[in-house]
């Protein structure tokens, strides 16, 4: 099965869109969450993710903007963003995001893996470090689970003795590039595709994955995209200017 990764969008249909567009082939697309928050096109981001198909699970800001949770621990610009999109989603989509499923979630064709925002353990968890991933490796269910939810592309691995740190081999810059990694039979991974529409691991590129179950294989990919138009599009709509700024940083 080969399989297209993709989390935490946050509304950036220009980064959407030009991750599709570099997409290689695939028979199904996994989505990890928070397809809404921060950008400023929230329906567009979910309409196009709607017409993908296939798996998604539900993201804190999925659920925030949907008004399934409280917003008193966003940080003041991620509140404000929420009330925003919050004004600007209709009801047939804001009902759409209410019905998203809650992490895990086992895809049916592709035995042994496993999607979630933040962790197997907790849909809002944040694995960072080896103190994080250490409960997931040893506890999850399935011994692939993607996860989303710290835009961070990379992940973590276990042979049942030793933990090791994933980091794509990237140079980084304005092209498209792409990073090969082969898993090993017996291993357990937790394996993070990064951010679409808002990276914060030093990259502004968009970030997504590609698994191809068959060979055993993960390839981390970034592609360039039309930021300053995202930037553009969240300073008219009178959101946090500090979101925009961020796009091209990484940060």
């Amino acid at each position: 099965m080969r399989v297209l990764v993709i989390s935490d969008i946050h509304a950036n249909l220009q980064a959407l869109e030009a991750v599709l567009a570099a997409a290689p082939a695939h028979d199904v697309a996994w989505n990890l969450g928070d397809v809404v928050g921060y950008g400023a096109n929230p329906n567009e981001a979910i309409d196009r993710v709607r017409g993908l198909g296939n798996l998604i699970v539900r993201g804190n800001h999925d659920r925030a903007c949907a008004g399934l949770m409280g917003i008193e621990d966003f940080s003041e610009n991620a509140a404000r963003a929420v009330r925003w999109t919050q004004r600007v989603l209709n009801k047939e989509r804001r009902e759409w995001l209410r019905a998203l499923a809650a992490g895990p979630v086992t895809p049916e064709d592709v035995p042994g893996t496993s999607c979630v925002h933040g962790s197997p353990l907790d849909e809002d968890e944040y694995v960072f470090t080896f103190n994080d991933a250490r409960p997931s490796l040893r506890e999850a269910a399935a011994r692939i689970t993607f996860f989303g939810h710290t835009h961070v592309q990379g992940g973590f691995a276990s042979n049942g003795e030793e933990f090791f740190h994933l980091t794509p081999d990237l140079g980084g810059g304005d092209e498209a590039e792409e990073a090969e990694l082969p898993l090993r039979a017996g291993a357990r991974y937790l394996l993070n595709p990064g951010s679409v529409g808002q990276p914060r691991d030093g990259d502004w590129r968009p970030a997504f994955a590609f698994y191809d179950s068959a060979r055993s294989l993960l390839v981390w990919h970034r592609v360039p995209y039309r930021v300053v138009e995202a930037q553009k599009r969240i300073r008219a709509a009178g959101l946090p200017e500090f979101l925009a700024d961020r796009l091209s940083e990484g940060q």
